[in-house]
């Protein structure tokens, strides 16, 4: 795959199916919950290869790596911070040999740093800054298509993330995505046209929105953010909300039939691709790929 290419399937109007989730699966086989899910990257290889490897039979043609947590600052919460290199490293490696062979874009997956920027928190927007530009030098050292920052809910924290990304590569396709999980806006009050008004303006190619609330909620969401910005959207909702048991494994009720059924709607609303966050299985997607080229 080349960088051009993925702009250029989206610029001939072709609706792409990305991948589902990475956590909620892999403690579906064993993964502890509350553990990082990059750990087994070191531990279990072939755990994640296998979840790519379905996502890859389920029709997906964007395979994220398990890398959402892989900044430096992170991994620290995890005490895998002096694996940070090798574990970025061995994300694109293991995703990009389940890719082999198939027509599959590599998407670099970073996600929040899990603390708050100043003057709510101690980390500076420089700091910040500086450990997105860190794991992007090593995600497109390592050799991804595009990179993806996902799972946003801070204006300043994504332009930092943006900023860092650009730092490294200044023409890699780049999607940004926001999670409007209180329905309306995100945690920190941002609404989708306000993002796609700030963020939007920025040298993003692709717009998203990933994780939040319900399928209803989200769908609001993205009817709102395709009003406000003309740039391809980016659509990974969660597979509705989830219980959670006593063990504090989320469950979802959601089947893959309901919500492959939902998946042409979220086409006609806006969607150029189209996945799965938390609780979307391989069956899940497989009905979302069906329902997203009806």
């Amino acid at each position: 795959m080349t960088n051009k290419g993925f702009l250029e399937r989206l610029q001939t109007g072709e609706v792409l199916v990305s991948d589902g989730a990475t956590g909620t699966n892999l403690q579906q086989v064993g993964l502890p919950v509350g553990a990082s899910a990059e750990i087994w990257l070191l531990e279990n290889p072939d755990g994640i290869r296998d979840l790519n490897q379905a996502f890859i039979e389920a029709g997906a043609d964007i395979l994220l790596t398990c890398t959402f947590g892989a900044t430096r600052r992170r991994l620290e919460a995890s005490n895998l911070a002096d694996q940070f290199s090798a574990i970025n490293q061995q994300a694109v490696a293991i995703t990009r040999s389940a890719a082999e062979g198939h027509d599959i874009f590599v998407a670099g997956s970073i996600g929040p740093l899990g603390h708050m920027l100043e003057p709510l928190g101690l980390v500076t927007v420089e700091e910040a800054e500086t450990d997105f530009r860190e794991q992007a030098a090593l995600l497109c050292e390592a050799g991804v298509d595009l990179i993806v920052i996902e799972t946003q809910f801070d204006l300043n924290e994504a332009r930092a993330a943006i900023r860092g990304v650009r730092a490294i590569d200044s023409d890699i396709p780049l999607v940004c995505s926001f999670s409007y999980d209180r329905g309306a806006f995100t945690m920190m009050g941002v609404k989708p046209i306000q993002m796609a008004e700030e963020i939007g303006a920025m040298d993003v190619d692709v717009l998203g929105i990933n994780c939040g609330r319900s399928l209803d909620d989200n769908l609001v969401a993205l009817t709102q953010l395709r009003s406000a910005t003309d740039k391809p959207l980016w659509f990974k909702p969660n597979a509705g909300l989830p219980e959670v048991d006593a063990d504090g494994k989320a469950t979802y009720s959601v089947t893959p039939e309901q919500i492959g059924a939902l998946a042409s709607d979220w086409v006609t609303a806006g969607a150029q691709v189209v996945g799965g966050c938390c609780g979307t299985s391989p069956e899940n997607l497989a009905q979302i790929a069906k329902g997203a080229h009806t």
